[in-house]
């Protein structure tokens, strides 16, 4: 009789103990649960990279449109939004080429070209917000792609390169695919960090013999943006070259961020080259949050919130150099 509250009281003790252990794991685990869901932001946030874009905004008429900010905008990467975190005034410099038809076809247009191209490489050589002053360079494409001024910031001699330009006296045709592959090879050889090209071409033969794809291919990974000017015409798509050509003039402003602009006369050349120069001069910087991966996205694109503008841009090339 004696020992049945000695085995009790110990019956007793191991359960209160093992209550109480329980008790304090459940505390632990709910305090670990807390825990983590408190610093999941964080965590989720110090994952988080910053990207950004060069972009230009235009409204119906085609001019810049100012005061934009982070709720303007929608990025996404393969058709994911990522979260916009800050918009300024682009005042990196540009690597601009400018590309001009000269062949047998363009004849008629040469000299009006000439004219308007001075006013535009004024425009482009002011010294941006930051005090630095954009490259250009200037490709002739008839015959074949020649460069008559190499990459400077110095007005004169852009001038001087402009006066050079004159129609071809042989019979000769447009080379403006292979333009796009050799100056979109020079920007990745230079490292170029915010590279533009500006093709104003006819509507005459292509005598470059380049799939649209041997064009696409090195132009996105220069990081390049594509602005054609087409004087003339289209052509119905009178050889493969010449469909090869319209492609790639279709697809490329498109995928690269540039623009695409049909003008049925010459005669328009100079206001369009000073909107161009207005919207490429007047463009912001759009940062946003990309998550860490290893995997890089095949696609970014940027459009404006508001329906009646237009947004259009290109990856900033030297950020993702430093990832």
């Amino acid at each position: 009789m004696a020992e049945k509250p000695l085995v009790y009281n110990m019956h007793f003790t191991w359960v209160s103990t093992y209550t109480g252990l329980m008790k304090r794991c459940m505390l632990a685990v709910v305090s670990v649960v807390a825990a983590l869901v408190l610093t999941r932001p964080a965590m989720l946030m110090s994952q988080a990279l910053e990207r950004s874009m060069y972009v230009s905004v235009v409204d119906q008429t085609g001019a810049p449109v100012p005061n934009m900010g982070p709720a303007d905008f929608i990025v996404r990467e393969d058709n994911l939004s990522r979260e916009v975190l800050r918009v300024v005034p682009a005042t990196e410099p540009m690597q601009i080429a400018i590309l001009v038809d000269n062949s047998t076809a363009a004849a008629p247009d040469v000299a009006h070209i000439r004219r308007a191209l001075p006013p535009f490489v004024e425009m482009l050589t002011k010294p941006t917000a930051s005090g630095r002053r954009n490259e250009i360079a200037l490709v002739t494409l008839g015959s074949r792609p020649t460069i008559l001024a190499n990459y400077s910031i110095e007005p004169a001699p852009l001038t001087k390169a402009v006066d050079r330009i004159w129609e071809d006296s042989f019979q000769t045709g447009n080379y403006l695919l292979d333009g796009i592959i050799e100056v979109s090879e020079g920007f990745k050889k230079r490292e170029a960090t915010r590279p533009v090209i500006v093709a104003i071409t006819s509507e005459g033969p292509e005598l470059s013999h380049r799939s649209p794809d041997q064009v696409l291919t090195p132009l996105h990974d220069s990081g390049a943006a594509l602005h054609v000017i087409s004087i003339g015409l289209p052509a119905a798509g009178i050889s493969d070259d010449v469909r090869y050509r319209d492609r790639v003039v279709d697809e490329g402003p498109r995928a690269s961020g540039g623009t695409r602009t049909q003008l049925l006369t010459v005669s328009a050349l100079p206001k369009k080259l000073q909107q161009l120069a207005n919207v490429l001069t007047h463009s912001y910087r759009v940062s946003y949050a990309h998550p860490d991966s290893l995997i890089p996205p095949q696609r970014i694109t940027v459009a404006a919130r508001r329906a009646d503008l237009t947004a259009f841009g290109s990856p900033d090339k030297d950020q993702q150099a430093r990832r």
